[in-house]
Protein backbone atom coordinates (compact mmCIF):
# COMPACT_ATOMS: atom_id res chain seq x y z
CA UNK A 1 0.00 0.00 0.00
CA UNK A 2 1.43 4.26 -0.92
CA UNK A 3 0.67 5.63 2.01
CA UNK A 4 0.29 9.02 2.46
CA UNK A 5 3.31 11.00 4.56
CA UNK A 6 2.55 13.74 7.65
CA UNK A 7 6.45 15.67 7.96
CA UNK A 8 6.53 18.40 10.20
CA UNK A 9 9.01 21.35 9.46
CA UNK A 10 11.37 22.51 11.88
CA UNK A 11 12.23 26.31 10.62
CA UNK A 12 15.40 27.32 12.21
CA UNK A 13 16.99 30.55 12.42
CA UNK A 14 19.86 31.55 14.47
CA UNK A 15 19.30 27.36 16.01
CA UNK A 16 16.34 28.15 17.21
CA UNK A 17 12.48 27.01 15.63
CA UNK A 18 10.74 30.14 14.11
CA UNK A 19 7.46 30.51 12.47
CA UNK A 20 6.01 33.30 11.17
CA UNK A 21 2.85 34.16 8.45
CA UNK A 22 3.51 34.47 4.64
CA UNK A 23 7.32 34.53 6.35
CA UNK A 24 7.20 37.19 8.14
CA UNK A 25 6.20 38.30 12.05
CA UNK A 26 8.65 35.29 13.15
CA UNK A 27 8.29 34.33 16.42
CA UNK A 28 11.28 32.01 18.29
CA UNK A 29 9.53 28.49 19.51
CA UNK A 30 12.03 26.33 20.57
CA UNK A 31 15.18 23.77 20.58
CA UNK A 32 15.00 22.07 17.02
CA UNK A 33 16.84 18.74 18.53
CA UNK A 34 13.91 18.60 21.66
CA UNK A 35 11.43 19.33 19.18
CA UNK A 36 12.58 17.06 16.38
CA UNK A 37 12.99 13.89 19.25
CA UNK A 38 9.67 15.02 20.60
CA UNK A 39 7.82 14.57 17.05
CA UNK A 40 10.28 11.26 16.09
CA UNK A 41 8.43 9.47 19.29
CA UNK A 42 4.92 10.96 18.47
CA UNK A 43 5.64 9.12 14.84
CA UNK A 44 6.41 11.24 12.05
CA UNK A 45 6.90 9.94 9.28
CA UNK A 46 9.57 12.85 8.40
CA UNK A 47 11.21 16.01 9.54
CA UNK A 48 12.19 18.82 7.52
CA UNK A 49 14.71 21.29 8.83
CA UNK A 50 15.47 24.98 7.22
CA UNK A 51 17.83 27.17 7.91
CA UNK A 52 15.52 29.79 6.74
CA UNK A 53 18.27 32.58 6.73
CA UNK A 54 20.92 30.81 4.86
CA UNK A 55 20.39 31.86 1.72
CA UNK A 56 19.48 35.52 2.14
CA UNK A 57 22.45 36.05 4.70
CA UNK A 58 24.59 34.42 1.51
CA UNK A 59 26.43 31.48 4.21
CA UNK A 60 26.43 27.73 5.09
CA UNK A 61 24.17 25.61 6.80
CA UNK A 62 24.56 24.94 10.51
CA UNK A 63 25.98 21.33 10.35
CA UNK A 64 26.30 21.18 13.72
CA UNK A 65 22.67 21.31 14.35
CA UNK A 66 22.44 19.10 11.45
CA UNK A 67 24.20 16.33 13.13
CA UNK A 68 22.20 17.02 16.86
CA UNK A 69 18.99 16.76 14.89
CA UNK A 70 20.15 13.38 13.06
CA UNK A 71 21.67 11.88 16.70
CA UNK A 72 17.68 11.74 17.70
CA UNK A 73 15.72 10.53 14.59
CA UNK A 74 15.27 7.50 12.66
CA UNK A 75 13.05 8.50 10.11
CA UNK A 76 14.18 10.35 7.06
CA UNK A 77 15.24 13.77 7.67
CA UNK A 78 15.86 16.14 4.90
CA UNK A 79 17.55 19.08 5.18
CA UNK A 80 17.72 22.96 3.17
CA UNK A 81 19.29 26.35 3.43
CA UNK A 82 22.29 27.56 2.14
CA UNK A 83 23.12 24.35 0.13
CA UNK A 84 25.03 26.38 -2.79
CA UNK A 85 27.05 23.06 -4.02
CA UNK A 86 27.67 19.39 -4.35
CA UNK A 87 30.06 19.64 -1.39
CA UNK A 88 27.32 21.34 0.25
CA UNK A 89 25.02 18.36 0.28
CA UNK A 90 27.96 16.20 0.66
CA UNK A 91 28.18 17.22 4.49
CA UNK A 92 24.45 17.40 4.89
CA UNK A 93 24.62 13.34 4.16
CA UNK A 94 27.25 13.22 5.88
CA UNK A 95 25.74 15.10 9.16
CA UNK A 96 22.99 12.26 9.12
CA UNK A 97 20.26 13.71 6.63
CA UNK A 98 18.75 11.35 4.08
CA UNK A 99 17.71 14.07 1.81
CA UNK A 100 18.64 17.59 0.86
CA UNK A 101 16.38 20.22 -0.44
CA UNK A 102 17.35 23.25 -2.42
CA UNK A 103 15.60 26.32 -3.67
CA UNK A 104 16.85 29.19 -4.41
CA UNK A 105 20.21 28.05 -5.59
CA UNK A 106 18.60 25.19 -7.82
CA UNK A 107 16.90 28.74 -9.36
CA UNK A 108 20.20 30.38 -9.62
CA UNK A 109 22.10 27.82 -10.67
CA UNK A 110 19.63 24.97 -12.15
CA UNK A 111 22.89 22.58 -12.84
CA UNK A 112 23.27 21.44 -8.94
CA UNK A 113 20.06 19.40 -9.38
CA UNK A 114 21.32 17.64 -12.11
CA UNK A 115 25.00 17.13 -10.26
CA UNK A 116 23.27 16.57 -7.26
CA UNK A 117 21.59 13.55 -8.50
CA UNK A 118 24.31 12.12 -10.61
CA UNK A 119 26.13 12.05 -7.43
CA UNK A 120 24.03 10.97 -4.61
CA UNK A 121 21.03 9.43 -6.68
CA UNK A 122 17.42 11.55 -7.34
CA UNK A 123 16.03 10.35 -4.41
CA UNK A 124 17.93 12.14 -2.44
CA UNK A 125 17.20 15.76 -4.09
CA UNK A 126 14.07 17.73 -2.98
CA UNK A 127 13.40 20.91 -5.01
CA UNK A 128 11.66 23.28 -2.66
CA UNK A 129 9.60 26.21 -4.19
CA UNK A 130 8.24 29.28 -2.86
CA UNK A 131 5.20 30.10 -4.93
CA UNK A 132 2.73 33.13 -5.16
CA UNK A 133 -0.68 34.05 -6.75
CA UNK A 134 0.64 35.91 -9.94
CA UNK A 135 -2.17 36.33 -12.65
CA UNK A 136 0.53 37.68 -14.90
CA UNK A 137 2.43 33.92 -14.47
CA UNK A 138 1.54 31.85 -17.24
CA UNK A 139 0.04 29.13 -14.76
CA UNK A 140 -1.46 31.65 -12.06
CA UNK A 141 1.90 31.13 -9.76
CA UNK A 142 5.37 32.94 -9.53
CA UNK A 143 8.40 31.38 -7.91
CA UNK A 144 9.75 33.50 -5.26
CA UNK A 145 13.65 32.93 -3.64
CA UNK A 146 15.76 34.20 -0.74
CA UNK A 147 12.91 33.36 2.05
CA UNK A 148 10.00 34.51 0.12
CA UNK A 149 11.55 37.61 -0.26
CA UNK A 150 12.30 38.17 -3.83
CA UNK A 151 9.85 37.54 -6.97
CA UNK A 152 11.82 35.95 -9.99
CA UNK A 153 10.80 35.61 -13.67
CA UNK A 154 9.77 31.74 -13.50
CA UNK A 155 6.35 30.50 -13.45
CA UNK A 156 5.83 27.93 -11.24
CA UNK A 157 4.70 24.72 -13.28
CA UNK A 158 7.39 25.45 -15.78
CA UNK A 159 10.20 25.50 -13.06
CA UNK A 160 8.54 22.16 -11.66
CA UNK A 161 8.60 20.44 -14.99
CA UNK A 162 12.36 21.52 -15.65
CA UNK A 163 13.09 20.57 -12.03
CA UNK A 164 11.91 17.08 -12.51
CA UNK A 165 13.66 16.71 -15.68
CA UNK A 166 17.09 17.43 -14.31
CA UNK A 167 16.66 15.23 -11.74
CA UNK A 168 14.78 16.68 -8.69
CA UNK A 169 12.97 13.51 -7.23
CA UNK A 170 10.73 14.86 -4.88
CA UNK A 171 9.08 18.70 -5.02
CA UNK A 172 8.21 20.52 -1.51
CA UNK A 173 5.23 22.92 -3.01
CA UNK A 174 5.05 25.93 -0.55
CA UNK A 175 2.73 28.39 -0.69
CA UNK A 176 3.24 31.97 0.56
CA UNK A 177 -0.24 33.03 0.33
CA UNK A 178 -1.25 30.31 2.79
CA UNK A 179 2.42 30.56 4.42
CA UNK A 180 1.32 29.96 8.46
CA UNK A 181 -2.11 31.20 8.40
CA UNK A 182 -3.59 27.89 9.47
CA UNK A 183 -6.34 28.14 7.06
CA UNK A 184 -6.06 25.63 4.77
CA UNK A 185 -3.76 24.71 1.87
CA UNK A 186 -3.63 25.96 -1.32
CA UNK A 187 -5.34 23.17 -3.19
CA UNK A 188 -5.67 24.73 -6.49
CA UNK A 189 -1.89 25.23 -6.90
CA UNK A 190 -0.55 21.73 -5.27
CA UNK A 191 -2.85 20.01 -7.39
CA UNK A 192 -1.40 21.54 -10.33
CA UNK A 193 1.48 20.59 -9.99
CA UNK A 194 1.11 17.16 -8.63
CA UNK A 195 -0.86 16.43 -11.85
CA UNK A 196 2.05 17.47 -13.98
CA UNK A 197 5.19 16.26 -12.44
CA UNK A 198 6.46 12.43 -12.06
CA UNK A 199 7.84 12.46 -8.81
CA UNK A 200 6.33 12.53 -5.36
CA UNK A 201 4.97 16.75 -3.97
CA UNK A 202 4.55 17.57 -0.82
CA UNK A 203 2.11 19.79 0.45
CA UNK A 204 3.28 23.11 2.74
CA UNK A 205 1.55 25.88 4.01
CA UNK A 206 -1.79 26.62 5.68
CA UNK A 207 -2.22 23.40 7.90
CA UNK A 208 -4.30 24.81 10.52
CA UNK A 209 -6.46 21.66 11.18
CA UNK A 210 -6.28 17.69 10.11
CA UNK A 211 -9.51 18.26 8.03
CA UNK A 212 -6.89 20.57 5.58
CA UNK A 213 -4.60 17.37 5.04
CA UNK A 214 -7.72 15.50 4.43
CA UNK A 215 -7.96 17.96 1.51
CA UNK A 216 -4.81 18.32 0.24
CA UNK A 217 -3.96 14.64 0.54
CA UNK A 218 -7.26 13.93 -1.50
CA UNK A 219 -8.32 16.76 -3.70
CA UNK A 220 -5.22 17.94 -3.92
CA UNK A 221 -3.15 14.80 -4.83
CA UNK A 222 -0.33 15.40 -2.58
CA UNK A 223 1.73 12.58 -1.64
CA UNK A 224 2.26 14.00 1.82
CA UNK A 225 1.89 16.96 3.62
CA UNK A 226 4.31 19.19 5.55
CA UNK A 227 2.88 20.52 9.13
CA UNK A 228 4.17 23.52 11.55
CA UNK A 229 2.18 25.84 13.41
CA UNK A 230 -0.83 23.14 14.31
CA UNK A 231 1.44 21.06 16.37
CA UNK A 232 4.31 23.22 17.28
CA UNK A 233 1.68 25.39 19.12
CA UNK A 234 -0.05 22.03 20.40
CA UNK A 235 -3.56 22.67 18.73
CA UNK A 236 -2.87 18.87 17.08
CA UNK A 237 -0.68 16.29 17.83
CA UNK A 238 0.96 13.81 15.49
CA UNK A 239 -1.13 10.99 16.04
CA UNK A 240 -4.22 12.95 16.59
CA UNK A 241 -3.75 13.94 12.73
CA UNK A 242 -2.77 10.51 11.80
CA UNK A 243 -6.10 8.81 13.72
CA UNK A 244 -8.40 11.32 11.64
CA UNK A 245 -6.99 10.79 8.54
CA UNK A 246 -7.33 6.69 9.34
CA UNK A 247 -11.01 7.62 9.53
CA UNK A 248 -11.21 9.08 6.79
CA UNK A 249 -9.80 6.08 4.48
CA UNK A 250 -6.54 8.14 3.80
CA UNK A 251 -3.65 5.15 4.25
CA UNK A 252 -1.52 6.26 6.65
CA UNK A 253 1.11 4.71 9.00
CA UNK A 254 -0.52 4.78 12.38
CA UNK A 255 1.25 2.49 14.48
CA UNK A 256 3.22 3.98 17.05
CA UNK A 257 6.92 4.25 18.45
Amino acid sequence: MFFKRIIVCLDVRNGVVTKGVRFKGNVDIGDPVTMARQYYEAGVDELVFYDITASAEDRGIMIDVVEKVASQVFVPFSVGGGIGSVDDMRAVLLAGAEKVSVNSQAVKSPDIISAGAARFGRQCIVLGMDAKQDATSPSGYRVYINGGRTATEMDALEWAHRAVELGAGEIVVNSIDADGTRDGYECTLTSLIADAVSVPVVASGGAGTPEHLHEVLTEGHADAALVASMVHYGDYSVPQIKEYLAGKGVPVRTRHR
